[in-house]
């Protein structure tokens, strides 16, 4: 889909498990931005993850970033966190009945949507956009069984630098860490940090 085929009421709904935001987070928000007339991103708790912060924590932290990116197109609607996409999409849809959901994942959690609860359904119900994750690319052959489960897929052209919350959370980088969330992560203590 070129850029000027984009539907004016089309979302991109981005729920994330923010454990922490990184700045690969940063880029792909800043990236949907610009393909899409309007964002919502939430905090999730994905049942095929281990979260190391509490959702209510993960939840400040990416409304720290969202307040960086500081995009009145951008939205944190905290409402549509739920452990399964079927469950956010139906509420996305109580909020915007008319719009065309985008629902938009890494490439890197990808292989998971099959087993997602009522995946069919969940692909019947929105486009697919597949973020890239540099380490992890989308394979032909997950590609071709989206599509037979009745994805319609996009393949976002968004950089996104190889950052992964599992990796800071190991060990933290501020360089890696939007400027807005490092405070956070420090005044929690959170993956072993401690102020100075």
């Amino acid at each position: 889909m070129s850029e000027a085929a984009v539907d004016p009421g089309m979302i991109a709904l981005f729920g994330t498990s923010a454990d922490p935001p990184t700045c690969g987070h940063q880029a792909l928000l800043e990236g949907l931005l610009q393909r899409y007339p309007r964002v919502a991103t939430w905090a999730s708790d994905n049942p095929l993850k281990r979260h190391h912060a509490s959702l209510e924590l993960r939840t400040a932290l990416l409304a720290a970033l969202v307040a960086q990116i500081n995009n009145p197109r951008l939205r944190q609607v905290q409402q549509l966190s739920s452990p399964f996409a079927i469950d956010s999409l139906e509420r996305a849809r109580q909020l915007w009945p008319a719009a065309e959901l985008v629902f938009v994942v890494g490439s890197d959690l990808a292989d998971q949507i099959p087993r997602w609860k009522q995946a069919n359904e969940v692909l019947r119900r929105c486009r697919l956009a597949i973020a890239p994750r540099g380490d992890r690319p989308l394979q032909p052959e997950l590609h071709a069984v989206l599509e037979r489960m009745g994805a319609r897929v996009e393949l976002l052209a968004i950089p996104v630098p190889a950052t992964a919350s599992s990796q800071l959370r190991r060990a933290p980088d501020p360089e890696q860490i939007p400027a807005a969330v490092w405070p956070l992560l420090l005044q929690h203590n959170l993956y072993g940090l401690t102020p100075s």
